[in-house]
């Protein structure tokens, strides 16, 4: 009989996959570590359980014990499996940025999961690295991971994942190609395909808002390259200990939108639901196809499993939201796709200003059409509203005919997205848009500036 002992054992040997249509302008042959196929579905399972040992072996982490870690979720997942193996309890901090799908797997397998803001600093006592830290400090019998820091993190691919890479490809890497978070991957991987052949490239993934490529090339940690991007598991606002940057050639960075894209095109074009990671490392290997010849080969880790991102990544209101999606943009029919479902919000000649406040502020909008029983026949909107507020304070009470404005222009679904912006100025803020059978919506400044 074949079978292993727990899941744990299940952890490793992954597949090598060659990817074809995505890669077609590359001449190099591609390669893909398929890291989805662990049992928690992620890369992570390998440091996780690596680092728990290593705690165990030296008494940090003691019988009954509690786990807690800051993760972008997929660290949780492995060190899930090991608390769940080997009878601990788990406490996973994570950044409110990070998909619903992740804190709800997590939630499922045991762990309590704290969320914390993503837009603060490191040192901030609301950020994930510093609750994690107060979490430990107040938690009896528990350790705290840290996996940035943890060097068992880095030792688990020297151990694990880079011996793969060179038996599954014979010693015929080339090139290795990884996003880059917490840096054990790279920095693991790197070290022992460095040590069998020193001419082998390593090359790490950044994204924007990321610090890692700066300083590779500068020695500067600037605190101007930080700020909030969405990609998830790549990229830091610090310095960890797990990234051995002197073992990285270099790195590129890849956009939020162009990770999100790439990510959808693995599942369409090569078959392979992975993460928002591997989007980011298919983007950033053609980003380098020019360091590449016909005779290398190239391997790339995709982290973790796309059915942790469905309410995102493969979601298209959710891609459309953040201008993700390649959608052809020239009539006004088009600028109003994403609200063309929703009413339009109006409010009556004889209503009170009051009405029209109210309105703004549940619909958060800026302006409202104005109509009587002929259609419509003025406006309002919050700039003349303000200024005339602070001229009569008994404005609210007040009939919206006394102080609304002209009429908004009203252009055909047909009208080309040239002609509206021509008609939205300093004096006129939206347009709307005739549907038929009398219906009506808005475009405003900013679903032109959406659609851009």
């Amino acid at each position: 009989m074949q079978y292993a002992n727990n899941i744990l054992e299940t952890i490793g040997n992954t597949p090598m996959v060659k990817l074809n249509k995505i890669t077609k302008e590359v001449d190099a042959l591609v390669l893909a570590k398929v890291e989805t196929f662990n049992p928690g579905n992620s890369v992570k399972d390998r440091m996780a359980v690596k680092m728990i040992e290593d705690a165990e072996a030296d008494g940090r982490l003691q019988p009954g014990g509690t786990i807690i870690e800051g993760t972008s979720g997929n660290t949780g997942m492995g060190l899930a499996l090991g608390a769940i193996v080997k009878g601990y309890k788990l406490i996973c901090v994570m950044n409110d940025k990070q998909s619903k799908e992740k804190m709800d797997i997590l939630r499922a397998v045991g762990a309590r999961v704290v969320v914390c803001p993503t837009d603060v600093e490191p040192d901030d006592p609301r950020s994930y690295y510093s609750v994690s830290r107060r979490l430990a400090s107040e938690t009896p019998n528990s350790w705290y991971v840290n996996q940035y820091d943890n060097l068992s993190n880095t030792q688990a691919h020297y151990e694990s994942t880079g011996p793969e890479i060179w038996k599954q490809t014979d010693g015929k890497i080339t090139h290795f190609v990884v996003g880059v978070g917490t840096g054990g991957t790279i920095s693991g991987v790197g070290k022992y395909l460095k040590e069998k052949n020193p001419d082998i490239k390593i090359w790490g993934i950044d994204t924007y808002g990321s610090v890692f490529k700066k300083y590779h090339e500068t020695g500067i940690f600037d605190p101007n390259e930080i700020y909030s991007y969405v990609t998830e598991g790549i990229g830091e606002d610090i310095l960890p200990a797990n990234v051995d940057f002197s073992l990285i050639e270099g790195f590129t960075k890849v956009t939020d939108k162009d990770a999100a894209v790439y990510t959808r095109k693995l599942a369409l074009e090569e078959g392979i639901l992975v993460g928002n990671s591997a989007g980011a490392a298919i983007k950033g290997v053609l980003q380098l196809k020019n360091h590449f010849k016909k005779d290398d080969v190239v391997v790339v880790l995709f982290h973790d499993s796309g059915t942790r991102y469905v309410g995102k990544i493969f979601n298209d209101d959710w891609m459309r939201e953040r201008g993700f999606l390649d959608e052809a943009v020239a009539t006004a029919e088009d600028l109003i796709r994403n609200h063309a479902d929703k009413p339009l919000v109006i409010v009556r000649t004889e209503e009170l200003v009051s009405h029209a406040i109210e309105r703004l502020r549940k619909y958060n909008i800026s302006q409202i059409p104005v109509i009587d029983n002929t259609g419509f026949v003025g406006s309002v909107d919050e700039t003349t509203l303000l200024r005339r507020f602070f001229e009569d304070k008994n404005l609210n009470d007040k009939p919206i005919r006394e102080v609304m404005q002209a009429a908004f222009p009203v252009v055909s679904k047909n009208a080309s997205v040239e002609n509206v912006s021509k008609l939205i100025t300093k004096e006129n803020s939206a347009v709307l848009v005739d549907l038929g059978e009398g219906k009506h919506q808005i475009i405003t400044k900013h679903d032109i500036i959406h659609a851009i």
